[in-house]
């Protein structure tokens, strides 16, 4: 039997006064999906629109992506002149306001500044040699955008090796090289990470 022919009864609720739909199912994808859902209902009823009618999805709001441009940038400047603490805080604000665009814009812009903003507050993180948060952003990263992001792949491999995760490093920096193609700075990293793999076996041995 197909999914098609399958009816199942979920266990929701709807609050009479908020409209907010709940479960007592214990699936975190349905909790996950009433959860956006409950999202996307809050975002119509604060709408400034006749009727609280969604405008269309294109053009997406353009002072919220002279905003988002605006942070990022300003961020770039900031680490630049060596103020790395303060430029994760300009890419913070920015990933914040890119995060927060309403669920009917496109969600490819989206994932576009999200990717870029976490790559380059990797970058600041590193800088300030904050391994950790830098490997979290640069994964973020690319989940966001997997392909044509090699820089993003690159520091999160560079900060598994500072961290000594030497064997997720290579399989990582690995995985990038299948997606991104023979990219110079990340081969040039596995080759890093290998020497250093076969150092440690040598020593060990």
């Amino acid at each position: 039997m197909s999914d098609l022919d399958t009816f199942t009864l979920l266990p929701l609720q709807l609050d009479p006064q908020s409209k907010a739909v709940s479960t007592s199912s214990s699936s975190r994808t349905l909790q996950a999906e009433l959860a956006a859902l409950n999202t996307l209902h809050r975002s119509l009823l604060s709408l400034e629109t006749p009727n609280q009618v969604p405008p269309p999805p294109v053009p997406v709001n353009p002072k919220r992506s002279a905003n988002i441009t605006k942070l990022r940038e300003s961020g770039n400047a900031e680490h630049r002149k060596g103020k790395h603490a303060e430029a994760v805080k300009l890419y913070s604000l920015g990933l914040q306001m890119a995060l927060g665009r309403p669920l009917w814009e496109p969600q490819g812009l989206v994932r576009e500044e999200v990717a870029g903003l976490y790559a380059n507050r990797a970058q600041a993180h590193m800088a300030l040699l904050a391994w950790p948060e830098a490997a979290a952003d640069a994964e973020a990263s690319v989940e966001a955008k997997r392909v044509g992001n090699s820089k993003a792949w690159w520091r999160r491999g560079k900060a598994l090796v500072e961290m000594g995760r030497l064997d997720e490093a290579r399989e990582w920096v690995r995985k990038g090289l299948e997606l991104e193609g023979e990219e110079a700075e990340l081969a040039g990293l596995l080759k890093d990470v290998e020497a250093r793999l076969e150092k440690t076996r040598t020593a060990v041995a």
